[in-house]
């Protein structure tokens, strides 16, 4: 088990030792999230980072408890929030909260976004009435639109306006946590920029602590201040977004930042192919899960499971060959 630091006490989760798999058919199971560890400082924003099927999303739902964990400790401010009985569990439900991927399918095409937000705000019991009309509308203020916007539905607003309401879904009982789920990926390029860029503001200004997963790189740079890389649900690597983009040590972390779009077109980055496409979960390679595809694989690779290497400030990297290819580079 990868066990990340926790003698920090700014940190306000702390997962350690994440297994999640799933029962498939012949008897067969689906290793979806498999011992993965890593913290989220309070006031930070973490990007969980990877192609489709790596784990992502799972790893963030179980997080919240929206999947149940196989294995492993999620330790949310001093309490191991997977070992709460549900009766328990409610009590945090109220701080931490999530952003879904869709915002069209999320939200209830039936009610109105009064009703939508609304629902949330009857989780902590918030009382009806003018004050609640009245937090309604702070709510859609905060997040960009009006208060009259209230009074419509779902199918009258663009997606990046509904992907505003989710937001304002989220906040509305105040959480201290919150995991957006590749938030931005349902919108045109021109809006995922606005709604990023709202997200910022309200981290600042709310003092959020943030779990953003994506599957694009060039998102996550501009966002967070620390990334962790998965790939068929094991880390490949995590550190400070600056040291990962600035001198990414995995091959995978090499290979995605290869495809990122690059907004300055000054900077280059070295190609480097990334052939074929994720294995299955059910299936996965012995060892080092990457070795199919890693144009550096060696036959150790087939043998070893790669143990996250620490190589300074809180740079982890698991392959068995970085330090002779950091070398190489």
């Amino acid at each position: 088990m990868n066990v990340p630091e926790t003698n920090r006490s700014d940190a306000l989760l702390t997962v350690s030792g994440l297994v999640k798999r799933f029962p498939a058919r012949n008897g067969r199971t689906v290793h979806a999230v498999e011992d993965v560890s890593f913290e989220i400082r309070r006031g930070t924003t973490v990007g969980l980072v990877g192609e489709s099927g790596s784990g992502k999303t799972t790893a963030g739902r179980t997080l919240l408890r929206l999947i149940e964990p196989t294995e492993g400790q999620a330790i949310f401010d001093g309490v191991d929030i997977f070992a709460l009985p549900e009766k328990q569990m409610r009590a945090y439900r109220q701080r931490m909260q999530i952003i879904f991927q869709d915002p069209f399918s999320s939200l209830n095409p039936r009610m109105r976004v009064e009703a939508i937000i609304g629902e949330a705000l009857d989780a902590c019991n918030f009382p009806k009435g003018e004050r609640r009309k009245a937090r309604i509308g702070e709510l859609l203020t905060l997040v960009g639109l009006q208060p009259e916007h209230g009074r419509r539905f779902p199918h009258e607003f663009s997606g990046g306006q509904r992907q505003r309401i989710g937001i304002a879904r989220a906040l509305a009982v105040e959480p201290e946590f919150v995991v957006a789920d590749e938030p931005v990926s349902a919108l045109d390029v021109s809006v995922q920029a606005q709604v990023l860029n709202l997200l910022s503001d309200l981290q600042q200004r709310l003092g959020l602590t943030l779990l953003f997963i994506a599957h694009d790189l060039s998102v996550v740079e501009y966002l967070c201040d620390e990334v962790v890389v998965m790939y068929l649900g094991r880390i490949m690597e995590r550190g400070p977004a600056r040291a990962v983009y600035g001198s990414p040590r995995h091959p995978y972390t090499k290979a995605l930042l290869a495809t990122a779009p690059v907004p300055d077109p000054t900077r280059k980055r070295t190609r480097v192919p990334l052939q074929g496409d994720i294995p299955s979960p059910i299936d996965p390679p012995s060892g080092c899960v990457f070795r199919t595809r890693c144009p550096h694989a060696i036959d150790a690779c087939a043998q070893t499971v790669p143990q996250a290497e620490h190589i300074g400030e809180n740079h982890h990297v698991a392959c068995i060959r970085q330090s002779e290819l950091a070398v190489a580079s």
